[in-house]
């Protein structure tokens, strides 16, 4: 390899980088807007959620009941009806997610310490929501069913302890608060970092193709590789560019910490950068139109974004498509990215992550750097 070669190709290519200033522009703002945009709407908290209540009873112990739900901080707004089709039509019409029926007598059986019985309707449409929905209430209705049994008990001269006897303590480790935010934004960056550098490499030989200037590189004394790694220095660069501005939006804007060693974070996002960029050269080496390398681009985005582990838990998922997921480097490169980000590991707690990552990016490479001279004979 002739380094006045490689440094050739390099230059030419920012050259053409920065003619194409729209392209350079939206390859810094992108990362950043998107990392804004999914950090606040993917989230798998559940609160907020809005409840209609018909209270046919009209007592005390039915108000009770729904500032209990009130006081959980799940159920907001809760509004009031005064029959049943009304109540249906709300949940009908989605204006809300939930519904409390509190029958007649309600009160009474109380005071009698007889069974009294409630209704709680959830909209099922939205599983995450309706179960969050009915285990917040089952919960809340336990704490009140508790708290009745110590009153009736009070009441007759029977002292009972309010406190239970077994004391359950929790701890949970890397994310105390169980924050979503917390677990989707290392993840949103890898995927952002994913998606942007895979569509800035697709283009390139591409672009040179429809231009009429692949012919003129074709006869230069440039290796596959010097083309390769020519061609791919520049948006290394901006790449890893980028790398700074989501990780500082993600730790500054949205306070998710980096609790371990931040160099080692840098050394093995430059590692899957060179993967991903490795990809957009392979992909613009089989496509002919600028399309097709945009259509190839989403075919391979698509299912990262579903078997990485992303968004949904890879444990649940049938063997046969988990297996599909160890084929996608996003995989490996999110635990890395929330084992240092979220639980400070080290590297030799991450060796089995990035090995294959390593092995992708050299197969990548070469495959492209072959696959270009297919292409010159």
């Amino acid at each position: 390899m002739k380094l006045h070669r490689l440094l050739s190709i390099t230059r030419k290519e920012f050259i053409q980088i920065k003619r194409d200033r729209p392209s350079l522009v939206i390859s810094f703002i992108m990362p950043v807007m998107m990392l804004l945009l999914f950090g606040y709407a993917v989230t798998t908290d559940v609160d907020n959620i809005s409840m209609v209540v018909l209270d046919q009873d009209n007592h005390k112990p039915g108000r009770e009941i729904v500032s209990a739900f009130k006081n959980t901080g799940y159920y907001s707004p809760v509004t009031y009806v005064n029959n049943i089709k009304k109540l249906e039509d709300k949940l009908d019409k989605g204006a809300v997610k939930s519904g409390l029926i509190i029958p007649v007598g309600y009160a009474q059986n109380i005071r009698r310490e007889e069974p009294a019985q409630i209704q709680y309707l959830v909209d099922g449409s939205d599983p995450l929501i309706a179960r969050t929905a009915l285990n917040m209430a089952k919960i809340t209705v336990q704490n009140l069913n508790r708290n009745i049994q110590i009153q009736n008990l009070n009441s007759r001269g029977i002292a009972l302890s309010e406190t239970p006897p077994v004391d359950l303590r929790t701890r949970a480790y890397y994310n105390p608060g169980l924050e979503s935010l917390k677990f989707n934004v290392p993840g949103l960056i890898g995927l952002v970092l994913q998606n942007i550098t895979v569509m800035l490499t697709a283009f390139t030989l591409v672009r040179e193709r429809e231009r009429g200037t692949l012919e003129q590189l074709m006869v230069t004394p440039l290796k596959n590789f010097e083309l390769m790694l020519g061609k791919l220095i520049p948006y290394i660069l901006i790449a890893f560019i980028d790398v700074a501005l989501v990780l500082g939006v993600g730790v500054w804007w949205f306070k998710v910490p980096i609790r371990g060693n931040l160099l080692l974070l840098l050394v093995l996002s430059l590692l899957f950068l060179i993967f991903a960029l490795g990809l957009g050269i392979l992909f613009s080496t089989l496509a002919r139109t600028q399309l097709q390398a945009m259509q190839m681009t989403m075919l391979f985005i698509l299912p990262s974004v579903i078997l990485s582990g992303f968004v949904f838990p890879r444990e649940s998922m049938p063997d046969i498509i988990r297996w599909l997921g160890y084929g996608i480097p996003l995989t490996y490169y999110l635990e890395i990215l929330r084992g240092i980000m979220l639980k400070g590991v080290g590297l030799i707690k991450l060796w089995n992550d990035i090995i294959p990552l390593t092995a992708f990016g050299f197969v990548t490479i070469a495959l492209a750097s072959l696959r270009f001279r297919k292409k010159v004979e």
